[in-house]
């Protein structure tokens, strides 16, 4: 079946984990990086995930899950160690249209976990729509060993400069080209970095033509 690949927002959605242990504790560490609104239903659960409950940053409800749990929900992940109790949890989603997803087990996921690659804000996604995800795993670990360890605060410079440019600059050829070139140039905090000279370069000339 086709999938389509997004980027999800969950920042203060609600968001709920069936089970607690250590498959669930990944899916939950996800989850609160992305600042979902997070309850948590098993009737045990890891260490770290109770201090999460207690920091509050996190609901743990200490029970056997409940269809009553799905209310209001927006995403549905279940990772108990009994694949009834996961079918069920998926079905029950899939009756309400909550996107849902059974841990390791295809048939009953409505999304796939993709292994990711991140440097900062930079994100780069890898499924292979539940088939292996030991060759994904491995495709992480060879891209991760491309990529530049301070590719993300590079990304962070790019950005401010690419929100200069959109605000000073009409859209157009040239400004297209403008930021193309700059996300091939190497970022940094110098007066004389290349590609704050580009910028600048382009500014003088933007106000020789005005003028």
């Amino acid at each position: 079946m086709p999938l389509l690949p997004i980027f999800l927002k969950l920042a203060g959605r609600r968001c709920l984990v069936v089970g607690a242990g250590n498959v669930a504790q990944e899916k939950i560490a996800s989850l609160l990086h992305a600042e979902a609104d997070l309850t948590v239903v098993s009737p045990e659960a890891l260490q770290e995930i109770r201090g999460n409950a207690q920091a509050g940053r996190l609901r743990w409800e200490q029970r056997v899950f409940a269809p009553e749990d799905l209310n209001g929900m927006f995403l549905v992940i279940t990772a108990t160690s009994s694949p009834e109790v996961n079918r069920q949890v998926y079905l029950l989603a899939a009756e309400r249209n909550i996107l849902c997803n059974s841990v390791d087990d295809p048939p009953n996921c409505d999304f796939y976990f993709p292994s990711l690659v991140e440097r900062g804000d930079l994100q780069i996604a890898i499924s292979t729509a539940g088939e292996s995800p030991a060759l994904a795993q491995r495709l992480r670990r060879e891209i991760d060993a491309l990529l530049a360890p301070d590719l993300g605060a590079w990304l962070g410079q790019l950005g401010e400069l690419r929100r200069d440019i959109l605000q000073r600059y009409v859209p157009g050829d040239s400004r297209k080209m403008l930021l193309h070139e700059l996300a091939c140039r190497s970022l940094c905090e110098l007066p004389d970095c290349p590609s704050r000279q580009l910028v600048r370069a382009a500014a003088l000339d933007r106000r020789d033509e005005s003028s």
